[in-house]
Formats: C-alpha cells, structure tokens, sequence
C-alpha cells in the first residue's frame, strides 16, 4: 500500500470514527458545474443552508399567507415571542444565561448600540482600545464612536499588536499598554477569534485585566460564535456581539447576537438608543408610557424581529442544540489539527501557518500564508473544486466546519493545493 492510499484510508478512518459524522446530510453542499460536490471551507464567511431551512422558513410564509396580522398570535409558531424561540439554544452555543442574550439586528448595529451604553468617555478616561488588526468593520465603528464623541481616532483608538516579526498579539504586551494608559482607556473591544489568523483570545484575561485598570471591556464574537466555546458568562465580558451567517448556518447579511452580563440587567442608569421592542412586555402595547426597559439583554431591542430570517436561525439552532456545542468544538480542534498537521508535512519552505498551534488557542480556521504569492493561487484552488477564502496580501484562510465538512476533504484540500502550487 503507498503512502498516498494509507493517509487517505487514515482519513477516511478518522470520518468513520467521527460521532457527529451523520450532520453533513443535513446540508446542502455546493457543487461544481458537473454535480461534483465542492470542498467547501468557507464557513467562516458564510456557513452552508441546512436542508430544513426552507421549511421553517415555509410554516412562516404559509402562516402569513393564511392569517396575516393573526399570525403574531396564532401562527404555528406565533410571531409576537418568536425570538424567544431561540434564545436558549443560542445562550447555549455563546455560553450565556437565557437573560444576558437575544437575537436582534445585525452585527455592527449591535456593537453601536453596546458602545451607547458601555462607552462613557470622560475627559480623562476616553481611549478604546481594539486588536492592531481588528476586522475593518469593528475599526470603522469604534473610530466612529470617537469622533462622535469628539475626540480624534488618532488621539484616542489604541491599537493592541503583534511583535516585530510576530503574527499574533501577545497578552503581556496588552498587559503593558493597560499598566502604561488603562487610567485613560474606557473600553477595550477584541475580536474574540481574529478574523486574519485564526488566533482565539483568552476572553477571562483579557476581562480580568480590563476590569482591573476600570475599563469596560466587550467583543465581536463573530468568528467565535459556533466555532469555539466562548463561554461569555464566566468570562465577565460586559458585553459581546456576533454575526450568525458564518458558523451559524443562517443565511447571507441575517440576524445576529447580543450578550450583556447579568450585572448590568437591572441597570436603568444605563444609557442607551431605545426602541418600542426592548420595553416591558406587559405595557409594550399601551403606547403612551415612557419607556421601561426589559431587564437583561432583551431590553436593548429596537423593533419587532424579521420573521423570515429568524426562521433560518431557529433551523440552525436546532441542529446546533442536537449535536451540542461541546461536540461541535471538540471535532473543530481535530479538523484544524489534522489540516495544520498535513500543512506542516509538506516541507514547503513558501508555507507558513499563522494560526496558533495551541487548540485552545484557535477554532476551525487555519489561515495558511504562502510567500510569493498573489490572489492567483486562490483562483487556481478555487477551480480545482476548494472553496475557500483570499485575504490580502498572501493569505488563504480554510475553515473546515465541523458539522459539514470532514477529514477526507482535509486531506483531499492539501492535495490540490500541493498541485496548484506546483
């Protein structure tokens, strides 16, 4: 038997041995132009549709069809609570309490909205400070908060980054910035997984060290949520937010993810853009009391929720809450692992793995640079059947998910990359 056969039966032995190999059936995988399924390792930008999506979100179109304005009460799954349908199995996922989480609006909008209340600069106390490179849209928001409130983005947004030579941040070195300016840092807000290299933060640390200098502290989880266990509660986050189309399985540009710990639940001094679906349920109807906000999490909603998309969310969900999260995380390390682990056995001197190799330290993306390279290779694994993703200058990120992908498309992914880079 060559070499070739047995890493290839090696892998297939991993799949068989896989518990929650049964879940890929449950999702459509793309396919090629000659009904040739795709390798597809690009959940980190968009997770693939379960094939109960369309159902779910059929009962709500059915349901609206036949009873309109009825439906907020009467539909099979009524429209008025329906966000509570997916609450605890999200508090699951993020490892949250039911009432430090909600699904409402997307994922920056959150983070605004997080930002109204847990960033209150003084005129001593104003810096944010964020991971040197944070996902566009997390530097965007937060420079925009600044100069909202009047301070410059140059002056105040402090950036947390790697050494000389380095790819990841070290946490002594955010440990020094706070020694050095936490008396002039009011939040510290970290992508929880960094989009870029895969790297998985200490969310309790980097908390315990916030909290320690007075700084409220916050993270974009949306890398995290559904690919690592983010354990949110007991980290003592303030606050968090994530997007639910990536590991989440819901659907392009849907719904995502709040989480407000439990200390600020009952906080009413709290200041913060109110809308009519964050007031007391009970009085939410009578539309001339001033607003009391729900307490915990739900109490930072704006409008009532889009149905539709929450029907994809609650398919996702379903199967998240069936194959459970510690499942899912588990087989991710392996996933990674396994791909680091060809990587490295290529002995290719232009490939380097920038994703800690620490399982603790990362969840299923490994982001692989490759020297001397351009969005050329990408295009060439594209179209030898990988999907994954190209960011600039020389890095191709591949995400095998757990509940779809398997270890055969690992090892059949470096394959066609040893071809393509020949």
């Amino acid at each position: 038997m060559s070499e070739h056969t047995k890493a290839i039966e090696f892998a297939k032995e991993l799949d068989l041995a896989d518990p929650l190999n049964s879940y890929r059936d449950r999702f459509h995988i793309p396919k090629d132009s000659s009904g040739n399924e795709l390798i597809y390792f690009c959940g980190n930008s968009l997770g693939l549709q379960p094939k109960t999506t369309k159902s779910y979100i059929d009962q709500e179109l059915h349901d609206w069809a036949n009873l309109g304005v009825e439906g907020h009460f009467e539909a099979t799954n009524p429209w008025m609570p329906y966000h509570e349908y997916l609450t605890e199995a999200m508090a699951k996922i993020v490892g949250a309490k039911k009432n430090e989480v909600v699904v409402m609006n997307t994922l920056t909008t959150n983070l605004h909205l997080m930002m109204v209340s847990f960033y209150r600069p003084t005129p001593t106390r104003y810096k944010i400070l964020i991971e040197g490179d944070a996902f566009p849209s997390d530097d965007y928001a937060v420079s925009s908060q600044l100069i909202n409130n009047n301070i410059d983005p140059n002056e105040g947004l402090i950036k947390w980054t790697a050494r000389e030579g380095e790819d990841l941040p070290r946490l002594e070195d955010l440990e020094a910035i706070l020694k050095d300016q936490g008396h002039e840092i009011a939040l510290i807000m970290i992508g929880a997984v960094n989009y870029y290299t895969g790297q998985f933060f200490n969310l309790k640390k980097i908390t315990e060290l916030g909290h320690q200098f007075g700084c409220k502290v916050g993270f974009d989880c949306a890398h995290g949520a559904g690919n690592v266990p983010l354990d949110l509660h007991d980290s003592g986050a303030d606050f968090a937010v994530w997007c639910s189309y990536k590991y989440l399985n819901s659907g392009p540009g849907s719904l995502a993810g709040c989480f407000v710990h439990e200390r600020h639940a009952n906080d009413k001094t709290l200041k913060r853009f109110a809308g009519w679906w964050g007031h007391n349920k009970n009085t939410r109807f009578n539309m001339r009391h001033g607003f009391d906000p729900i307490p915990g999490a739900e109490g930072w909603q704006l409008s009532n929720p889009p149905i539709l998309s929450m029907a994809a969310i609650k398919a996702s969900l379903d199967i998240f809450n069936e194959a459970g999260i510690h499942n899912i995380t588990k087989k991710s390390k392996k996933l990674s692992g396994y791909l680091q682990s060809l990587i490295t056995n290529m002995h290719n001197d232009r490939i380097s793995i920038i994703t800690p190799k620490d399982e603790i330290r990362r969840g299923c993306q490994v982001s692989i640079k490759v020297s001397k390279a351009d969005k050329s290779l990408h295009d060439k694994l594209t179209e030898a059947g990988v999907i994954t993703d190209w960011r600039e200058p020389d890095v191709i990120r591949a995400a095998p998910v757990a509940l779809y992908n398997t270890f055969e498309e690992v090892f059949e992914m470096v394959e066609r990359l040893k071809f393509v880079l020949n």
